[in-house]
């Protein structure tokens, strides 16, 4: 081959090598980096679920778990969920079986029927957005939304209620729409994109699905501020996004040593400091 044409087959190598980059960094870059919207949540050590214990006497998503977190000076990690008539509840799960011992899925239950079922075998029962907002006393906040079938009226009743609360806060979700949401009506939010491995995501949706998930591929359409990231190795593509100056939040910690890596940490069954930056 001519130096010509071998110099013509490098640009075209490094042309779609470049062109390949370019796309990459367009679909997982973050939204603009705005430092004084991180502050209150830079270095701090977030309470998964509030402040539960292993043994279940203090259950996850339960106000005593809120107040626990609040009064050490922790920050706070809870899930919203709307429900069939409307109302805001703290839940993770989207069925109540794990949690309640009663088959029921939240969203087609009115929170009456929430409320006659109990956390964990106590005596705590399923609260709302306003009580949880109430326990949590003005600790920062991270508010996850759980996609349903109502993912608008969700985000926009969500922070219809957020306007309230005295200490600062943000939102995530597993679902990219619900992220676009807060991009869109509420960009002063800090708001962040959750996933988790390729494995974990392959189980509760299709492979593809699951390939774009857990890469932070679909960023393009939220512009996350943040990914937070399952503890463990990460793919390029979320690496990428960080390098790019998303903020780093890793869930679910067991030990100290994740706050190394992190800006901010969710963290369960162990006592971290309350910052670490």
């Amino acid at each position: 081959m001519s130096l010509n044409r071998l110099a013509r087959a490098g640009l075209i190598a490094g042309g779609v090598l470049a062109g390949t980059a370019a796309a990459a960094a367009f679909l997982v870059a973050p939204g603009k980096r705005d430092l004084k919207q991180r502050a209150p949540f830079m270095g701090r050590n977030f309470a998964h679920r509030g402040l539960h214990r292993i043994d279940k006497s203090t259950p996850e998503n339960s106000l005593p778990a809120f107040a626990h977190a609040a009064r050490i000076g922790y920050g706070i990690e809870f899930d919203v969920h709307i429900t069939a008539d409307g109302e805001l509840v703290v839940f993770h799960d989207d069925d109540t079986k794990r949690v309640c011992g009663v088959e029921g899925r939240v969203e087609d239950m009115s929170l009456a029927e929430l409320r006659a079922l109990r956390l964990c075998g106590t005596d705590n029962t399923v609260p709302t957005l306003a009580e949880a907002l109430k326990a949590a006393n003005g600790a920062p906040l991270i508010v996850e939304l759980k996609r349903g079938a109502r993912n608008r009226e969700l985000c926009r009743r969500v922070y219809e209620e957020m306007q309230s609360y005295s200490g600062p806060w943000c939102v995530e979700s597993f679902d990219p729409r619900i992220v676009a949401w807060f991009r869109f009506h509420a960009p002063e939010v800090l708001r962040g994109q959750l996933a988790s491995r390729y494995a974990a995501m392959r189980k509760s949706t299709g492979a593809a699905q699951a390939f774009i998930l857990s890469r932070c591929m679909l960023n393009f359409l939220a512009r996350p501020h943040f990914i937070a990231y399952e503890v463990g190795r990460k793919p390029l593509m979320v690496k990428l996004s960080e390098a790019l100056g998303a903020m780093k939040v890793a869930w679910t910690s067991l030990e100290w040593k994740t706050e190394e890596k992190n800006d901010a940490v969710i963290f369960q069954f162990y006592r971290p400091r309350v910052k670490f930056k």
